[in-house]
């Protein structure tokens, strides 16, 4: 388990991410009900996708460079074997 935090720039950055991806989804959400141009939803859910991908590079940009930057520079395998066997997963489920 990686003890590290992730700085405070980063989280600001994330959190900001967030919390526009948040407010397309509302306003999605809104556009589906007021039955709004099918065009214009598609654009403004491709908006929140690239949101929340710009976060999601983030928070794996800081991981590497805490966590498994971390394991990599210790003398424990399992660690760094740990590390590996988590981004490949993580890889998967992203769809990489």
């Amino acid at each position: 388990m990686c003890i590290h935090m992730m700085n405070e720039d980063t989280k600001a950055q994330v959190t900001k991410r967030l919390k526009r991806a948040a407010g397309q989804v509302s306003g999605i959400q809104r556009m589906v009900e007021e039955d709004r141009y099918c065009v214009d939803v598609l654009l403004q859910i491709a908006a929140a996708r690239a949101a929340l991908a710009k976060a999601g590079q983030l928070m794996l940009a800081s991981h590497l460079q805490t966590c498994v930057k971390g394991a990599f520079a210790s003398t424990d395998a399992e660690d760094r074997q740990t590390k590996i066997d988590e981004l490949i997963r993580l890889f998967e489920k992203m769809g990489a």
